[in-house]
C-alpha cells in the first residue's frame, strides 16, 4: 500500500465573535496599559498611604493593541484594518493610540510620538488647500508694443 501524505487544512480562527467582542477586547488593552496598584497603609494617616504598582503603566502602542488583540504582526493588524470584517472597529482602536501620540505632541519631548506619527502616516508638510471659488475662466487681451520683429538680419538696424 502506498504511503500518502494526509493534508489536513485548518480554518483560520477567527479573532473576534463580533463588533462588540472587538470594541470591549479594544478598552480592555486600555485599561491594562494604564497598569495595576495597591495602596500600602503605611500607617493611621492618610499621609502615609502609598501607591504601590503590581504592573506598572504602558505607553500604548500600534504593536502593543495588535499584540493584545492576537495579531501575529503589526502588518497583519494593519491589513485587517484596511479590508477585514472588523476594519471600522480595528481603525477606532488604531485612532485611539494615535490621539495618545497627538496629546505627547504638546510635551516637550515629543521626538518619539513625532516618528510614531510619521510612521503613521501623518506628514509635517503644509498642505496646499485648492480654493473651491476659484476663476475657471481668465480673459487676456495683448496689447502690440515696440517695434515689429525682424523676419531676417539684414532687416535689423542699429
Amino acid at each position: 500500500m502506498p504511503i500518502g501524505i494526509l493534508i489536513i487544512m485548518k480554518r483560520s480562527r477567527t479573532l473576534f465573535s463580533s463588533a462588540r467582542d472587538l470594541a470591549d477586547k479594544i478598552d480592555n488593552y486600555f485599561n491594562y496599559i494604564e497598569g495595576e496598584y495597591h495602596i500600602d497603609k503605611a500607617g493611621a494617616s492618610k499621609q502615609a498611604e502609598q501607591k504601590i504598582w503590581d504592573r506598572e503603566p504602558e505607553p500604548a502602542t500600534i504593536a502593543g493593541l495588535a499584540f493584545f488583540l492576537g495579531f501575529n504582526s503589526v502588518q497583519a493588524f494593519n491589513e485587517y484594518e484596511q479590508k477585514g470584517r472588523f476594519a471600522s472597529s480595528l481603525k477606532k482602536g488604531s485612532l485611539r493610540v494615535e490621539s495618545v501620540y497627538e496629546k505627547k505632541l504638546h510635551l516637550s519631548s515629543s521626538a518619539g510620538a513625532i516618528f510614531a506619527l510619521k510612521n503613521r502616516g501623518w506628514d509635517n508638510k503644509k498642505e496646499k488647500v485648492l480654493d473651491c471659488n476659484v476663476v475657471t475662466d481668465l480673459k487676456m487681451n495683448i496689447f502690440k508694443s515696440g517695434p515689429d520683429l525682424a523676419a531676417s538680419e539684414r532687416d535689423v538696424t542699429l
